[in-house]
């Protein structure tokens, strides 16, 4: 019988967000994703020293990290699901590869703008949303039938919406 492999990409981009990586790795969440038949992970941890344990358990086959590449396409590309921090490049990413993607907010940051995308685009049903102290609530309830495919209006309507949010609209 053959492992259908069922992948997760997780992006801090090129913050430092240990708290987010160190969330997926729990135990806790291991395990509700792998019950959700997710196998393999990997972690893009940015500018960071930490080191996340990469072995193997709760139904992972393969967990491994690097820190920063200047290409993270190809991950989103040959992934099933994203879990990233609120980076606006980071979220049209994955949304515009159709990727099923949730969102968590880094409450480390001091006004954070790019929350307000993460929670408009929550809003509108198009990914989840939420902090590493609701992540395994959230992958325990996500249903991603329930979320509308991002349309991509190239960068017209992503400046519409940014100009919203940031107030600039008349």
């Amino acid at each position: 019988m053959t492992l259908i492999k069922k992948k997760i990409f997780v992006t801090v981009g090129t913050t430092k967000f240990d708290e987010l990586i160190k969330t997926v790795l729990s135990s806790e969440v291991l395990e509700i994703l792998s019950s959700k038949g997710y196998n393999e992970i990997i972690l893009q941890i940015g500018k960071t020293l930490f080191i996340p344990n990469c072995t193997p358990r709760y139904g992972f086959v393969n967990i491994e990290y690097f820190n920063l590449n200047a290409n993270i396409t190809k991950y989103i590309e040959n992934t099933d699901l994203i879990i990233s921090h609120a980076g606006a490049g980071s979220i049209l990413d994955a949304s515009e590869n159709k990727k099923d993607l949730i969102v968590v907010a880094n409450q480390s940051l001091m006004d954070n703008h790019q929350l307000e995308l993460a929670e408009e685009l929550y809003k509108n049903k198009h990914l989840y949303y939420c902090t590493c102290e609701t992540l395994l609530n959230t992958i325990q309830t996500m249903n991603f039938a329930e979320l509308k495919p991002f349309v991509n209006y190239k960068s017209k309507h992503i400046a519409k919406l940014i100009d919203k949010i940031m107030g600039f609209s008349f």
